[in-house]
């Protein structure tokens, strides 16, 4: 009797507790619950139930899940208890991406800078990169064009180096060259290491920063559904105003009688004359379409979640339209990661496979440049004949060499191009003890590439035609494979010191192929029919074939990293990597990149423990050392050229022998180019978190640049490539952000401005000099930019000028302290040059800095608020302190067209100091003065977004999102620049060697970015 009251008595004791585990009124499965201070819990099945044996009812029950907040609830007797799990966004926010890892905000001591991926898609650009301008103080993002597709130049802290100033992108830990073909919405986040010491883990590749990407990942939960699109149509905000045929025809009467010659034209002829054709208006089109449509699928329980989607993305050209400028991309993404054997095992993937099409105008320099044409066509041509086919010009009475611009732009640009990219990798992580993990990665970056283009035969002048009909293939892939092996340990002692490990290994290899055709004579003459096969011409001078192995590069890495803090107060990171590559000769392969940082959380000292208006402050401090090694391969080889070496030898004719020759010398010293970096600054929030502070000060200096040797002609091969040159890039950071609520109406300002000055050292040539490129500009036209000693990189170098001539004796009081002449041929309305070294000679000696591409401020302004369902925000981005080459019209040439800024010339005493006469000869434009050069400062209002979510009008709780937006890109730019866009990032190209890779802001007749109206939807189920 005895035992069985004591059984009735725990049988009466025990309660059972039941209930339902939900996330957004969806059922969560495995959901960990558990009694508070016991090991005694269950877990919620596939539907989200959970049933639990108690011993009081009086307990308190723990509810928690990857990726959600812990709930605490007391039962006080209850034996039904639903739960519904928020995100746990604040633990989101306090973690970064660093290399090789993770680590919380608050421990971070480099000058690190994060953008979520939601802030990115909101403002619906086809390259995430531009969604980034203005966000991120420091970094400068450009256009290189407008053209669709077209890639973005980003300049962290400052240029430095005259070869190739790319950052490195990481992508879910694969090393790539860019990121244009990700869709913004398949993007978690981007964090971007902007100090050497953050980016020192990268070593050998990081000289220039590093991009570190984040694709969306699965999450423990429901599954969701999400549906983001977009429809929008494009406009040209500012076109250029050029000369109509009334203008044009007095201009080059003008010019005539000023060269002394006999005007063209009457008076008659000319008031009988009409406007002629407008070639920009010919040009553009309005309302190109652009659209975009991403359907995501996220899920997954605690042991196995998911991530896919799949993307299109569409962007006409507003220069030519979709037949001429139009780029496609199609995107597939699967990330997912399983938990084996109680966390012992992991193991998942991140792929992203992309195929883009487009179609694309030249838009480089000066003969590459389909825009340019228009700028320099007179009026007098007609777009078409009689008959309705283009003007053929070759029997004008005025000038037959001048073509018409939009016919050669349909001409010569019909080509059709396709890429596909596999990104991602595989990986195996194993945790045999706890806190200690190895993990392993087999990361791929996979390309290739079909082009075909075909050239009609036409007649549009007497200089621009083509006899017979042509075809160009090309073909192409690579792949780059990088294994990584990470092994990391935690050891936290007495919750006091905090030491994390972490050694690695990284090996990479590139391979690749590519094969060139060219034929002529097509039996079908159309680009739909552009193959090789369809050509049937058989000699072989017409004939182009090449193929080759791309040229292998391999490198092989150890790195390490160490991060302790007490307390989380005091807070030490070193890390160390040796790179060795295939780029360098023995004896110089290795480079080593050590990097140190501290900091110090001061609001976690006693002092400031009652200072209630100082949420947190940060110190931090950091130096490192990071490389660049982008240079041709095997510069310390010799290659050997036994194309078109023939050679005859004897008296016999005819008879040729087979010979080689060395295509450069070798350069057996030539070593990695190196950045050193010091960084100091604070991160503090105030206000109770309302007001945040970033503040940074650095130092970069990079040295032993990689550069072309300058050798003579007489060498007999190309110059092979040396070490010499350094920059010192110096500036401070500072990001200001306030965000608060009043009732229902919350928002946010942010701002953030940098300054930066960038200054070169010393450069081991006999002048001290890396030169620019000449016959760029215009015809025949000489060096107008280079790198020297106590310069900033890429200045544009020139004449200076005072003024204009107003009549004779101006011109004959311009004299040296001898009483000479200083410009013994000018007359009135010429441009008075500025005789720099007071020699009384006007030459090369004379030419000094005139301008700077490289801006001295960058800033952006982000604004933001919600009501209730409607949301707003605005960004805004600009730079100040630099300078624009302008250049629209080819010099060589006396019947080109002159914007209507000609009109303002001097053609009269008084008429004007700023623009000089107009001559035949065009001897005031044709030596590079301060005339071509135009400030760049500019504030874009790039986005405008206005949006409502539908959500809680929507009686389903089926639908989490539902979100109608409109949205403005490109508003407004604020600017006294009279081209037709101030974010000029095209800079010359030195035809591979990269000796003119630093130049930048130069308008030869830029593509310009296009204002976006568009409308889109952001649903989520």
């Amino acid at each position: 009797m005895l035992l069985l009251f004591c059984f009735c008595e725990m049988a009466y004791a025990q309660h059972t507790v039941r209930g339902k585990v939900t996330a957004g009124g969806e059922s969560v499965p495995g959901v960990s619950v558990v009694v508070q201070g016991t090991t005694k819990g269950t877990t919620t099945d596939i539907e989200g139930n959970y049933s639990l044996e108690v011993a009081t009812g009086n307990e308190t029950l723990v509810f928690s899940f990857i990726g959600y907040a812990t709930q605490e609830v007391s039962l006080n007797g209850r034996t039904q208890i639903n739960i519904n799990l928020e995100e746990d966004v604040t633990e989101l926010q306090e973690v970064v991406v660093i290399g090789y890892g993770t680590q919380k905000k608050s421990l971070n001591t480099g000058a690190n800078l994060q953008v979520k991926g939601e802030d990115i898609q909101r403002l619906s650009t086809t390259n995430a990169l531009q969604g980034m301008q203005g966000q991120s103080a420091g970094v400068q993002i450009s256009s290189t064009s407008g053209q669709p597709g077209a890639g973005l130049n980003v300049t962290i802290r400052g240029l430095g180096t005259v070869g190739n100033s790319s950052p490195l992108y990481v992508v879910d830990g694969v090393l790539t060259s860019d990121i244009s073909y990700l869709n913004p919405a398949d993007i978690e986040s981007i964090d971007i290491l902007k100090d050497a010491a953050s980016a020192a883990i990268y070593g050998s590749q990081a000289a220039n920063g590093v991009v570190l990407v984040t694709t969306k990942q699965g999450r423990a939960g429901s599954s969701r559904i999400t549906f983001d699109a977009y429809y929008g149509v494009q406009q040209v905000p500012n076109k250029i105003d050029m000369l109509n045929a009334k203008e044009y025809a007095t201009i080059m009467n003008e010019q005539a009688i000023n060269s002394g010659n006999s005007p063209y034209f009457t008076p008659g002829e000319i008031n009988s004359m009409g406007s002629g054709t407008d070639w920009m208006d010919e040009m553009f089109v309005d309302d190109a379409i652009t659209e975009n449509y991403a359907l995501g699928l996220t899920g997954g329980s605690e042991k196995s979640v998911y991530s896919s989607s799949l993307s299109y993305t569409s962007q006409d050209g507003v220069v030519g339209g979709k037949d001429l400028s139009s780029y496609e991309r199609y995107s597939f993404r699967f990330n997912s990661e399983h938990e084996l054997f109680d966390g012992l095992l992991t193991f998942g993937e991140n792929l992203t496979f992309s195929y883009t099409n487009d179609h694309g105008i030249g838009v480089g320099d000066q003969y590459n440049n389909a825009l340019r044409s228009a700028f320099n066509t007179s009026p007098f041509v007609p777009m078409y004949d009689n008959d309705g086919n283009f003007w053929d010009n070759s029997g004008s009475e005025w000038y037959s060499g001048e073509a018409n611009p939009y016919a050669q732009m349909v001409y010569e640009n019909q080509n059709d191009n396709n890429d596909q990219k596999l990104l991602g990798n595989v990986y195996l992580e194993v945790e045999p003890i706890k806190n200690l993990k190895f993990r392993t990665s087999l990361g791929v970056d996979y390309y290739a590439y079909e082009d075909r283009s075909f050239s009609p035969e036409f007649q549009l002048s007497s200089f621009t035609f083509s006899r017979t009909a042509s075809v160009t293939q090309s073909m192409g892939k690579g792949k780059s494979l990088l294994w990584d092996n990470l092994l990391s340990y935690d050891l936290n002692l007495n919750d006091m010191h905090d030491f994390k490990f972490m050694l690695g290994t990284s090996a990479y290899k590139f391979s690749g192929s590519n094969i060139y055709g060219t034929n002529k004579d097509l039996i079908l003459k159309d680009l739909k029919y552009a193959w090789l096969t369809n050509a049937t011409n058989k000699g072989g001078d017409a004939i182009t074939l090449s193929g080759s192995p791309e040229v292998e590069n391999r490198r092989l890495s150890y790195f390490g990293r160490v991060s302790y803090n007490y307390k989380e107060t005091y807070i030490f990171n070193a890390t160390f990597r040796a790179d060795g590559s295939s780029n360098f000769a023995s004896g110089h392969r290795w480079g080593y990149f050590p990097s140190l940082s501290a900091g110090w959380m001061v609001t976690n000292e006693d002092f400031l423990a009652d200072a209630d208006w100082l949420n947190s402050l940060k110190l931090r401090a950091s130096w490192g050392r990071v490389g660049n090694q982008s240079i041709p391969p095997f510069q310390y080889l010799v290659p050997i050229v036994i194309e078109k070496t023939n050679y005859t030898f004897g008296e016999e004719e005819g008879v040729l022998t087979p010979g080689a020759y060395p295509k450069r010398l070798a350069s057996q010293d030539i070593k990695w180019e190196t950045s050193e970096q010091t960084d100091i600054g604070f991160d503090a929030r105030l206000m109770s978190g309302k007001l945040s502070v970033n503040f940074d000060w650095y130092r970069k200096v990079t040295k032993d640049w990689l550069i072309p040797a300058p050798v003579l002609a007489t060498a007999g091969a190309q110059a092979p490539f040396i070490n010499g040159g350094d920059v010192v890039n110096k500036g401070i950071e500072l990001a200001l952000s306030y965000g608060d609520n009043v009732g229902d109406f919350n928002y946010n300002v942010s701002v953030n401005g940098a300054y930066n000055k960038n200054e070169v050292g010393n450069i081991p040539t006999s002048d001290g000099i890396i030169h620019g490129e000449k016959n760029q500009l215009f015809d025949n036209s000489l060096e107008f930019y280079r790198a020297q000693s106590g310069y900033p990189i890429g200045y544009f170098w020139g004449y200076e000028t005072n003024g204009i001539f107003q009549n004779e004796s101006e011109v004959s009081s311009y004299i040296s302290n001898e009483g000479t002449l200083i410009q013994p041929t000018a007359q009135p309305g010429d441009l008075r040059i500025v005789d720099q070294n007071g020699d009384g000679v006007i030459n090369e000696l004379d030419k000094t800095k005139i301008g700077d591409p490289n801006p001295n401020y960058t800033f952006g302004i982000n604004l933001s608020a919600d009501y209730k369902g409607f949301d707003l925000s605005v960004l805004a981005s600009g730079v100040a302190g630099n300078q624009i080459v302008q250049s629209y019209r080819n010099q060589a040439n006396q019947f080109s067209n002159y914007t209507t800024a000609i009109l303002d010339r001097w053609h009269g005493e008084g008429t004007s100091n700023d623009m000089p006469r107009v001559t035949q000869t065009s001897e005031n434009f044709t030596r590079f003065t301060d005339l071509y050069i135009h400030d760049g400062d500019f504030l874009r209002i790039s986005n405008i977004t206005l949006g409502y979510n539908f959500t809680d009008l929507i009686k389903t709780d089926k639908v989490k999102k539902a979100r109608l937006y409109f949205s403005v890109l490109n508003l407004h730019t604020f600017t006294r620049y009279s081209g037709m866009d101030p974010e000029v990032g095209y800079g010359i190209d030195g035809s591979g060697d990269q000796i003119g890779a630093f130049s930048s802001g130069i308008d030869l007749g830029y593509y310009p970015r296009p204002r976006t109206y568009m409308v889109g939807v952001n649903l989520e189920f």
